[in-house]
């Protein structure tokens, strides 16, 4: 199975990531179930794979790092959706 690791620097704070993650990878988005929540990370899984997401605050970024099995194109995609905010 394909692993990928990603990272991106974005503008928005942590809790916005966190919830663009949810809304994108949750159950109204790709339909993934969260595994685990909190202030600095989200983790889900579905369909054989999973998304982890990391989240580090800097001075005026917030460094997002991913990890996936089986959802490279959707993270990618995600992605390119908070590191243009």
């Amino acid at each position: 199975m394909a692993m990928g690791h990603y990272g991106v620097k974005t503008e928005l704070s942590p809790e916005e990531v966190i919830q663009k993650a949810k809304a994108y990878f949750g159950e109204q988005g790709m339909g993934l179930t969260t595994l685990e929540e909190g202030a600095c990370c989200i983790s889900f899984e579905g369909s054989g794979g999973f998304v982890s997401i990391t989240l580090a605050q800097e001075e005026d970024k917030t460094d997002v790092d991913l990890m996936t099995r089986e959802w490279m194109f959707d993270v990618q995609q995600f992605m390119r959706i908070i590191g243009s905010k």
